[in-house]
């Protein structure tokens, strides 16, 4: 076990799949030589060959096109699109064949392959580098959508996703690149598409996921000061949705608020919203909800603290869950 970063992480867990399965391939811009705009491959082209590592043309659209050809062809090709912003070009290509081939071919082909795409704000970034486009891709049927929370995550899950039979929409929350924790390599941590409990409490569950995982577990230790004690759950995989462990979490707490950066207004938050209200109504003691960035393009980076969701936000949210308010249903 050992303390790395977010980034060394990815970097080990690329490792790891090049060193145990010669099918797995890594390629996109910048990723050979140079390891990619925030080394994630650093030293990954050096140690292993261009053959396994290697760097591509600016062309999105190709990339992930490339990559549908090489998965049918029976290899594991993991890309990276730079930027969560740079991989509309490539939206095509994932929404109309990554996620389409095994239904169109009613399961004779498969692709195995993972987008990984740096993903979301606070690192003072322009316009095209800070999106949070998670709902496009959740959107879409035929795609697995993740995003670690935790340097530990980040390994565990992007092995787990390079494993997968299915097309991975890898999301990597950039903020979170230079965060550290011990490591232990044995991936013997909660599968792929489970949510996981953080942080226990009675009062409220906080939902994050990605970059606002951090920040869930910050306001839950200044939550104390106000009195409530807070749980926090770390989705992990935003699909397939693990219903089991959210539903359980808030039936426990009775309150849940949902925590991303991107914009409110058709967000990921909302669908979320749905299906807790859903499945939880009797147990509810207040509405689900939500702290998201605002509905805006995203601002300059003067400006993009006004944009994130932190802990004064997210803390004065749970003041306004009904805390003086009886139970929804009485004995629930």
């Amino acid at each position: 076990m050992t303390e790395i970063s977010m980034a060394q992480a990815l970097n080990a867990a690329l490792r790891d799949a090049v060193k145990d399965d010669d099918r797995v391939l890594i390629f996109g811009e910048d990723v050979g030589p140079l390891g990619g705009v925030f080394r994630v491959t650093d030293g990954i082209t050096a140690d292993f060959g261009e053959e396994r590592c290697f760097d591509t043309p600016l062309a999105e659209s190709g990339i992930v096109g490339f990559a549908v050809g090489m998965a049918m062809g029976g290899f594991r090709p993991v890309v990276e699109m730079q930027f969560d912003a740079f991989a509309y070009p490539a939206f095509e290509q994932i929404t109309s064949h990554v996620a389409k081939l095994r239904n169109r071919t009613r399961g004779a082909l498969s692709l195995p392959m993972v987008i990984r795409i740096p993903y979301a704000g606070g690192i003072g970034g322009v316009e095209h580098h800070c999106d949070s486009s998670e709902a496009y891709y959740t959107h879409t049927p035929g795609l697995r959508v993740v995003t670690p929370g935790t340097p530990q995550d980040a390994y565990d899950l992007l092995r787990d996703s390079i494993d997968s039979p299915d097309p991975v929409i890898f999301l990597e929350p950039k903020c979170r690149y230079w965060s550290k924790e011990t490591v232990s390599f044995t991936r013997d941590g909660a599968a792929m598409d489970r949510a996981v409990v953080r942080r226990e409490g009675k009062d409220v569950t906080l939902i994050a996921y990605g970059p606002m995982v951090a920040t869930a577990m910050e306001t839950a230790e200044a939550a104390k000061a106000e009195g409530w004690d807070v749980e926090v759950v770390d989705l992990r995989s935003l699909s397939p949705f693990d219903d089991e462990t959210v539903t359980a979490s808030v039936r426990r707490t009775g309150r849940a608020v949902v925590v991303h950066e991107a914009a409110g207004f058709g967000g990921y938050g909302a669908e979320v919203v749905a299906r807790v209200t859903e499945q939880c109504f009797h147990q509810l003691h207040a509405p689900v909800l939500r702290v998201t960035g605002l509905d805006i393009p995203y601002p300059p980076p003067k400006l993009e603290r006004h944009q994130l969701p932190d802990v004064d936000r997210i803390l004065d949210t749970v003041a306004r869950l009904q805390w003086n308010d009886e139970p929804a249903v009485a004995g629930a």
